[in-house]
């Protein structure tokens, strides 16, 4: 692990409480110039009847978005389609819908996914996860907007909003012939990127509480501590990880605040890393300094959270001369935080 960024300072940060229905507007939560444009963009493809690009890392809210559009200027349904799951001639029965008697069991005529969203929308969720056979067919489908069931001999029109996301990058995948160049510059008309959660970190107080609203306990908020945490953390699984750990730390609340005892095991190592960079800092700035005194960091997670962070606690207590509230403060914990820990760390 290498050196962890200083977190933003909550004080400067809007707090979860001030949340108010202007910072969730089409199911989107924040107020970060990031999702401000986001929503602009959502309000123009909305008019469009050109197919709509969502790009983005996983866990961004590709699909929120999606159903943003459809939802902005809603008409017929709207129907998800995991194209990471479309295999073989019964995957392409659920796409596109068969024919009685088109093969074994196929009884009567049954409709595809397609069919269902016609007059709505079709969500095609990971598009660069579709086998080339089905690109081609995708391709007529956005082109002259027809499909041809399994077994049959006629195509049959549709009128859809078409919408695709990925978290690939399809021109990559277009040189590695993994997708049709084609279909990739049909899709590409009116592409929309999402932030990562990192790039909209001041979002994440109300994102807090809109998740604890949602679980219906709304009552139990961050320690401020445990807020720190939240926002120094990079969230590479983004808004999805935030969710989830919320979700698991309101599942192990303690009374009056969700504690950072709670926090998922990669969040408790970033913690850990992030208190004994604060400490080599506060310790390289210490009068009577030498290098010999630096504080290892952490080179990657092969030691256990205890053993770190009695490490962390038992160095700023050295380099603050045994003063326990210097200590608590060097390492950004309550005093009463750092005695817990000195007991159950046996630390003098």
């Amino acid at each position: 692990m290498g050196r962890v960024a200083n977190p933003p300072q909550a004080a400067s940060l809007p707090t979860a409480t001030h949340m108010s229905g202007n910072n969730k507007v089409h199911g989107l939560v924040g107020q970060s110039p990031e999702i401000v444009s986001l929503r602009r963009l959502i309000e123009k493809a909305s008019r469009i009847v050109l197919p709509v690009l969502l790009l983005g890392e996983t866990g961004t809210g590709k699909e929120v978005v999606a159903r943003a559009i459809h939802n902005a200027n809603p008409r017929g349904n709207f129907v998800p389609i995991d194209c990471g799951a479309l295999v073989g001639t019964l995957m392409e029965s659920e796409l596109f819908g068969h024919v009685k008697g088109s093969f074994s069991g196929a009884a009567a005529d049954k409709k595809g996914l397609v069919e269902l969203a016609d007059g709505g929308t079709a969500f095609f969720d990971e598009i660069g996860d579709l086998p080339l056979e089905f690109q081609v067919k995708l391709l007529r489908l956005i082109q002259e907007s027809e499909f041809r069931p399994v077994g049959s001999l006629h195509w049959r029109k549709v009128d859809l909003r078409i919408i695709a996301a990925t978290h690939r990058d399809l021109k990559a995948e277009v040189a590695a012939t993994r997708f049709r160049q084609d279909l990739y510059y049909r899709l590409n008309v009116f592409a929309v990127r999402l932030p990562p959660l990192r790039d909209r970190k001041q979002d994440i107080p109300l994102l807090v509480e809109h998740f604890l609203e949602a679980g219906r306990i709304s009552g139990f908020l961050p320690s401020p501590e445990t807020m720190q945490t939240l926002l120094s953390y990079d969230w590479p699984g983004n808004v999805r990880e935030l969710k989830h750990c919320i979700e698991r730390m309101a599942a192990l609340h303690s009374d009056g605040a969700l504690q950072s005892m709670d926090l998922p095991s990669a969040l408790q190592y970033h913690r850990a890393a992030n208190g004994l960079h604060r400490l080599d800092e506060a310790v390289t700035e210490l009068p009577e300094f030498t290098p010999s005194r630096r504080i290892p960091m952490i080179a990657a997670p092969v030691i256990s959270i205890p053993e770190s962070q009695r490490q962390a606690i038992a160095a700023a207590l050295a380099a603050t001369g045994g003063n326990r509230g210097e200590a608590a403060r060097k390492l950004g914990i309550g005093r009463t935080t750092l005695y817990r820990k000195m007991k159950a760390y046996r630390i003098d």
